[in-house]
């Protein structure tokens, strides 16, 4: 199998595998459009298994190398840095390397960098695809930051201006919630619960779902009775659908 060892070499990859029917479209579903969420993106048209194809032959590629795949104006690129990233991060986090220093170390390493690499990461999937697998594990994981450091560093993300980093703060909570912790699920999901945009909206929705699914239906029925008035109805929609049809439509009627 070909080995791809530098940025040059993947970008030059990945645009010889470029098509430009499945580009138009993808730039339609991402709202790449004057005003839209995505405006300005550019695409390639590579499928996501096309772009994990890519990432097999450069796994190993140094973090200066994944830092230019995170400034190229190609989606598909950075998506493809982002995939390579969260395999590097999971190859530290096995079984045998919870506490193992040199792990630790790595992990926080890369961390850092996707923390000061956040504006190359400017889409929905971007987000999705690379987030809980990363600052998500990291926040169950042994590291040189507290507890209290890590939550100060995902409250700042919280806050953010920007709203692909507030979403980064709710969708990492999905690792904790695999764990049993509904913590940083509800503590996020209270935080953004009047954000005034749609696709924050469907990400608090979409955990508080996930929370009820993996952690206690209970509990999500708790956080429904103290906020339905106040939840945006997309949220809602979207934090009931494991609910009984019946149940579902009582707190849609509410």
């Amino acid at each position: 199998m070909t080995t791809l060892d530098n940025a040059q070499a993947v970008v030059e990859h990945m645009t010889g595998l470029g098509n430009a029917v499945q580009a138009r479209h993808l730039m339609r579903f991402f709202k790449t459009g004057p005003g839209d969420y995505g405006y300005g993106d550019k695409f390639l048209g590579l499928t996501v298994p096309e772009t994990r194809a890519v990432v097999s032959k450069c796994k190993r590629l140094e973090l200066t190398e994944i830092a230019k795949l995170l400034h190229s104006p190609w989606h598909e690129v950075r998506l493809c840095g982002l995939i390579v990233l969260v395999e590097q991060f999971a190859m530290w986090s096995g079984t045998k390397l919870i506490d193992n220093a040199q792990a630790v170390s790595k992990r926080d390493e890369i961390v850092d960098f996707y923390l000061t690499h956040t504006t190359g990461i400017n889409n929905w999937d971007l987000v999705d695809l690379s987030v809980y697998k990363i600052l998500g594990k990291w926040l169950l994981l042994p590291s040189k930051y507290s507890n209290e450091r890590k939550l100060e560093i995902i409250d700042g993300l919280a806050a953010s201006v920007n709203m692909w980093e507030q979403r980064m703060s709710v969708v990492c909570t999905m690792e904790p919630l695999k764990h049993g912790d509904p913590f940083y699920t509800l503590r996020y999901a209270r935080w953004h619960l009047h954000h005034p945009h749609d696709l924050m909206h469907k990400a608090v929705g979409w955990l508080l779902r996930e929370m009820g699914k993996r952690v206690s239906m209970d509990l999500l029925r708790q956080f429904l009775a103290k906020h339905y008035r106040e939840m945006p109805r997309t949220a809602l929609r979207y934090a009931i659908e494991k609910m009984p049809i019946e149940e579902r439509k009582q707190w849609m009627a509410k």
